[in-house]
């Protein structure tokens, strides 16, 4: 049988196309009328707004360390998260915030009510992996259909 090695692994987060779109629609098209109207300071402040979010991008990770989940995004120290504690995971779109850069996200529920939404692009890997180190997870997946 298949046995994880449970040293520190690292999973990127997922981008989503539709977020990326979305950035680059308002942050462009706002840019391309500031341009007609040469307000170069606007132009600027998009130019410092689009680094500021590709560093976002590029910041967000999972870790899972040992019977830790370290979730790292952007400035953050990271949010540590005991799994054993993890009750749940749901397979979900929902768009609020969190530390995810693509709405094809996992609901993962934690010490008795917290949740936090999470992108990993191996998204069946990294749940493998939760549920090798704690078989008592409820993973609640959607149906796909084709």
């Amino acid at each position: 049988m298949f046995q994880w090695d449970f040293q520190m692994q690292k999973f990127r987060s997922k981008t989503g196309i539709g977020i990326v779109l979305f950035i680059v629609i308002v942050l462009g098209g706002s840019s391309a009328f500031m341009a007609y109207f040469k307000a170069w300071p606007g132009i600027v402040i998009n130019l410092a707004l689009a680094g500021f979010i590709f560093y976002i991008f590029r910041s967000t990770y999972y870790l899972i360390d040992g019977q830790d989940i370290i979730i790292k995004s952007g400035f953050t120290a990271g949010l540590r998260i005991n799994i054993r504690s993890v009750t749940k995971i749901v397979e979900t779109n929902n768009t609020l915030s969190s530390p995810a850069t693509s709405l094809d996200r996992i609901a993962i529920y934690y010490n008795n009510g917290q949740s936090i939404m999470i992108s990993p692009v191996s998204k069946m890997d990294f749940i493998h992996h939760l549920v090798e180190i704690n078989p008592d997870i409820e993973v609640i997946l959607k149906i796909h259909k084709r």
